[in-house]
């Protein structure tokens, strides 16, 4: 039996690897090898709203049903900081991105943490569907593992006992943001 092609909005290889290897049954394939290699301008105000804006605009320019997500690591004592802004908190990359938090939460107690995804797919004539996730945890003050990407490292995670980058991809892949928000996904197909 022939698996169903789904174009994931996106072009970076790890996600659509982590995506593949959480929702079985599905061949996802990146927007580009699917023949879309123009700019999303993510200008949404919440994961949710990212996610929409890139599932359609890859969707309706393709024809065909489309899956994006949005995610981003959430510390509350930075008031949900990076949250949308995760990937380009610093303009500088990941290692860029994992010193700023060091030093934005240097003398704070209260590290605790949540990674967060929204997942919408979205089908051409504008059926959508949303599913949300959420994985806890807090910053550790220096970095532990050199697995995953970035902030993986400096999230320990209450599920596993361990960072994220300590811990291998089936482990991650039962209790991230990402696999809880395709659980959900997958309960509503």
């Amino acid at each position: 039996m022939e698996k169903k092609k789904i174009v994931v909005a996106s072009s970076n290889a790890h996600k659509i690897a982590e995506i593949g290897d959480i929702m079985k049954g599905y061949e996802f394939i990146s927007m580009k090898d699917a023949g879309f290699d123009g700019e999303i301008e993510e200008n949404g105000s919440s994961f949710k709203e990212n996610a929409l804006i890139k599932a359609k605009t890859v969707a309706e320019a393709l024809g065909v049903t489309a899956l994006a997500d949005d995610s981003g690591l959430c510390v509350d004592t930075l008031g949900g900081a990076p949250g949308i802004y995760s990937s380009r908190f610093s303009g500088e990359g990941d290692e860029g991105n994992r010193k700023l938090l060091l030093k934005q939460l240097e003398g704070f107690e209260d590290r605790r943490a949540h990674f967060e995804c929204a997942v919408c797919l979205y089908s051409p004539g504008g059926k959508t569907l949303f599913a949300t996730g959420r994985t806890y945890g807090h910053i550790l003050e220096e970095e532990r593992g050199n697995g995953g990407f970035g902030y993986d490292c400096l999230f320990f995670s209450d599920d596993l006992k361990k960072s994220f980058g300590e811990a291998t991809e089936e482990e991650k892949n039962c209790v991230s943001h990402r696999f809880r928000a395709l659980e959900e996904l997958r309960k509503l197909l």
